[in-house]
């Protein structure tokens, strides 16, 4: 049996050019900005070039592009591989949400491929409505235009799964000195959201937290000092807290030797090589840290990519929806509630 792996992801801009198109694009997805098209459209607009610069700069850094299509295609590559050994065929297949390649153009080539079940891998291991729901709406809506009606299977997310908990504990045990445990500091930084998406039922924050805690008991390190907290913030919403800068500055003041685990990130881009390589630890050095130390993002890691296996075969035959954890009832944007 054929069988279609969705990859789901932002995506970046392929060169200096394409970064105000970008970020358009992401304004002006109704998951960003809740507005009537209407009034999103021209905001996404004004918001998109008001930030074109500074984006601009983030992106110069990076050799003038994001390399997050590359790092997905490592992915991709490295699933294929693991899944070989299955009886049944596995093709994956990229989709970015705010930049190629787009979930248009992937229907098609899905299509031609015709298989006979797909499976939807958002490469977001929390949900969100903001980044998973985004995605797997947009693919949803597109193939009812195509009439791409293939059996579909949805990993939601997998927060807690076995393999992915080890793969962030293994690179962690890596960067941390069991000798200097006293004078260390754990921060574990997701990206963050608007506190009002929370209060409307997201998941996201929740499964960050259950994130976390699995991992340190994964890692069962006696007095451990560690914090969960949110970096990215744009515009003038309030977001959830506390702030990763804000952390830092503090554990810093206090000459702490700080270790930042980019817990929701599964790929290298612009918040982990840019804020979090660059900005952050140059706050860090500027405020008496000992020692600033980033833990890798699990890119091609061997358990990660054995988790993302693992939720592949679970979800060929299994439910709709295939999730490590299962959100309590007050997360209404929970797919379980969703008509996605």
């Amino acid at each position: 049996m054929r069988k279609a792996v969705i990859l789901f992801n932002l995506g970046g801009p392929d060169s200096l050019d394409a970064v105000q198109p970008f970020l358009f694009n992401l304004f002006n997805d109704p998951a960003i900005i809740s507005l009537p098209k209407i009034f999103r459209y021209p905001l996404a607009k004004f918001i998109s070039k008001k930030r074109a610069p500074i984006a601009k700069a983030i992106y110069a850094e990076m050799g003038g592009k994001s390399p997050i299509l590359e790092e997905t295609k490592k992915q991709a590559n490295a699933i294929e591989r693991t899944l070989k050994q299955e009886k049944d065929e596995y093709k994956c297949f990229i989709v970015m949400r705010c930049w190629n390649p787009r979930a248009t153009e992937v229907v098609k080539k899905v299509k031609k491929y015709n298989p006979q079940k797909i499976i939807l891998l958002p490469l977001y291991p929390q949900y969100s409505n903001a980044t998973s729901g985004s995605s797997i709406k947009e693919w949803t809506d597109i193939c009812k235009k195509e009439n791409l009606n293939t059996e579909t299977k949805t990993i939601c997310c997998y927060p807690t799964e076995e393999n992915f908990i080890l793969s962030y504990a293994s690179l962690i045990r890596e960067k941390i000195n069991l000798n200097k445990l006293s004078e260390t500091i754990l921060i574990f930084s997701a990206h963050g959201l608007p506190e009002n998406k929370i209060k409307q039922g997201d998941p996201y924050q929740w499964q960050v937290e259950n994130t976390v805690d699995h991992l340190v008991r994964k890692l069962s390190i006696t007095n451990l000092n560690y914090i969960l907290s949110y970096q990215s913030r744009v515009g003038p919403l309030k977001w959830i807290g506390p702030s990763t800068e804000t952390v830092i500055k503090e554990e810093a003041k206090k000459q702490k030797i700080i270790i930042v685990v980019p817990v929701a990130f599964v790929s290298e881009h612009s918040e982990t090589l840019v804020e979090l390589d660059i900005e952050y630890k140059k706050l860090a050095v500027e405020n008496g840290s000992k020692d600033y130390v980033r833990v890798p993002a699990v890119t091609v890691n061997k358990d990660f990519i054995n988790s993302l296996k693992s939720s592949i075969l679970l979800a060929s035959s299994g439910n709709q929806f295939t999730s490590s954890i299962k959100c309590p009832d007050k997360f209404k944007k929970c797919p379980r509630f969703q008509n996605l």
